[in-house]
């Protein structure tokens, strides 16, 4: 076998390697994205009771509240429309 003969079969051993491991890194990133979808489907849970999260109809917020009054959870669009108008209270 001559030196070309073997530097061609030596390239294509390495391709044959790259793409199983393209492959392999394509499915693991396919498993990890099911997996975060599974959790961000699941219903919010509070960290503390794990019991399961409420809208908050009483103050009229929009966010999440534990049942048991362990905390409170809001998005982030919720955070700034409160904090606006705590700021601005002669506005509403």
């Amino acid at each position: 076998m001559s030196n070309d003969e073997r530097d061609r079969f030596g390239q294509k051993l390495q391709d044959v390697e790259a793409a199983r491991e393209n492959e392999w890194a394509r499915k693991r990133d396919q498993e990890l994205l099911e997996k975060m979808r599974a959790q961000k489907s699941a219903e919010a849970t509070c960290p503390e009771c794990e019991q399961k999260l409420v809208p908050d109809s009483e103050h009229g917020t929009g966010g999440l509240v534990c049942p048991k009054r362990h905390g409170a959870w809001f998005t982030w669009d919720k955070i700034v429309k409160m904090l606006d108008r705590l700021a601005h209270p002669e506005s509403k």
